[in-house]
């Protein structure tokens, strides 16, 4: 009798500084979008976690909020969850990006990183940017401020080193049965994950001019008779001035933003959507816990 292969499982984290690629990284290796990508940094709020089948291992990332100076009580609650994600999980990988290099605020990240108790590896990202030559001083510089346990290069936007990374962490992660279901990618839920999109949506169009002062709450996803769904979501804002920019004359900016999100949820549930957002002003949204909830972070009480 044949003895059914083995099978492993277990967390990877992502961890690193705003726009180290993360995101970008995860939605590659996963093969699906599920994980807000703009050129804006510290899109990713709330943890992330996207799910993928290598050879007989299921490996879950972890994408999580980028790692920088805290000055809000939102900034405090994002760091706060990226290092604990960190610290639960398997494998910890710190991503860098090739074109910014070692700076500063890299450094300290290295020096943090040694609180985190469990397998620590490299990954330098955006490689088709940068010559050798300044790769490997890089990761020379990197490796005499930290031990890692081993290094990768990739590019997560064209996939360049992926396999080799994807087949290290299908080799390392430990033993055991799958938590997911085969084909599941992600375990956001549906909410969460059309909020995300319509976030995204949000900073792709107002980048310049609303910085951080939106969240979207799905508050409803009705499963109609016709085989469509109906989705309200609420954008909140701080202030009146912040809720006339997404609206837009003539309500041009919102429909535009509805439009753009409508039409990658289509893609993403593979069924008919039709989707109302509302515009409300919630002064200091960021001071409320239940908001915090509902993006899956713990509310910052110090």
């Amino acid at each position: 009798m044949i003895p059914e292969p083995q099978t492993r499982c277990g967390f990877v984290a992502l961890v690193g500084a705003p726009n180290a690629g993360k995101s970008t990284l995860m939605n590659q290796l996963v093969g699906s979008k599920i994980s807000i990508v703009t050129h804006k940094v510290q899109t990713t709020r709330a943890v992330m976690r996207g799910i993928a089948i290598q050879d007989d291992c299921q490996i879950i990332f972890v994408d999580t909020p980028g790692i920088f100076a805290p000055r809000r009580r939102l900034d405090e609650a994002m760091v706060s969850t990226a290092w604990g994600s960190a610290r639960d999980a398997d494998i910890c990988i710190f991503l860098v990006d090739a074109e910014r290099g070692l700076t500063d605020d890299i450094a300290k990240i290295i020096e943090n990183l040694k609180t985190v108790n469990v397998p620590v590896s490299l990954l330098i990202n955006k490689i088709d940017s940068v010559p050798r030559d300044t790769l490997l001083k890089l990761t020379s510089d990197i490796h005499a401020l930290h031990e890692f346990e081993e290094t990768f290069m990739v590019s997560a936007l064209n996939g360049d080193g992926c396999e080799d990374f994807m087949n290290y962490l299908a080799g390392t992660l430990p033993a055991g049965p799958y938590m997911y279901p085969e084909d599941q990618i992600s375990d956001l839920p549906m909410r969460m994950l059309a909020a995300e999109v319509t976030r995204e949506k949000i900073y792709l169009r107002l980048h310049q001019e609303l910085p951080y002062a939106s969240h979207v709450e799905t508050e409803k996803w009705e499963d109609m008779k016709d085989g469509s769904a109906k989705v309200s979501q609420v954008i909140y804002v701080e202030r009146q001035s912040q809720k006339k920019i997404i609206i837009g004359k003539n309500g041009a900016t919102i429909k535009a933003i509805s439009t753009a999100a409508r039409k990658e949820l289509c893609d993403l549930v593979e069924q008919p959507v039709h989707l109302f957002l509302f515009v409300k002003v919630r002064e200091k949204w960021g001071d409320d816990p239940a908001r915090y909830r509902e993006m899956g972070l713990e509310f910052p009480t110090g």
